[in-house]
């Protein structure tokens, strides 16, 4: 297969991302949002918030690793942060669909985006910290704005949604306090429910 013949398959293959449905609703509630506009909402973000990444970093490359680190979902599916079952085999899972998919591509690009891919899941550069900072602060916005969303749809708890937003106390530490003051306000408002002590103590926090 010819080099174009190659790089239009991926292209054709990434319009099934657009029939990726995730857990989370858009922020007026009428559905929920498929991956490709996740991944198109957080790149679009990466520009907005771009002062507030670590320095040095690459803004190309976060805009890269943004618009593919879900690529991958076309084959495996989203898998809910907090399915503690479903996330007991993600890993494995969603490395044999970026064999796939970035399989799709000629040589050269594969391993390129391949290596964007496995640069934010390791998580270790700049870049990849602002990326993950960003995936997890868009989905505190839009929970924040569906009125609890999959938090009160879930029954989370502050203390697993506190765990989840962790990367962005690194990789985007300006953003952290911003990150409080919704979690008090969604506390306050009853849309994220607080541990009781009973909880707490049985947890082991």
């Amino acid at each position: 297969m010819d080099r174009m013949k190659q790089q239009i398959a991926f292209i054709e293959c990434l319009d099934r991302l657009k029939l990726v449905l995730r857990q989370n609703l858009v922020m007026d509630e009428s559905r929920r949002e498929n991956t490709a506009e996740h991944s198109w909402h957080i790149a679009s973000m990466a520009m907005v918030l771009a002062e507030y990444a670590p320095s040095p970093t690459d803004q190309s490359r976060v805009l890269k690793m943004l618009l593919l680190h879900d690529v991958i979902e076309i084959e495996a599916g989203d898998t809910f942060c907090f399915d503690v079952e479903g996330n007991k085999d993600k890993l494995a899972r969603e490395r044999r669909a970026a064999e796939q998919v970035f399989g799709l591509l000629p040589p050269d690009q594969g391993v390129e985006f391949r290596s964007l891919w496995d640069e934010f899941e390791a998580g270790e550069t700049n870049e990849a910290r602002f990326a993950n900072a960003l995936d997890r602060f868009q989905v505190l916005l839009q929970n924040f704005n569906t009125r609890g969303g999959t938090w009160r749809i879930h029954n989370i708890d502050r203390a697993r949604v506190v765990a989840r937003m962790l990367p962005i106390k690194e990789g985007a530490p300006a953003l952290w306090p911003q990150v409080v003051k919704y979690l008090d306000e969604a506390c306050a408002a009853g849309l994220l429910r607080e541990l009781t002590p009973e909880e707490e103590q049985a947890s082991g926090r």
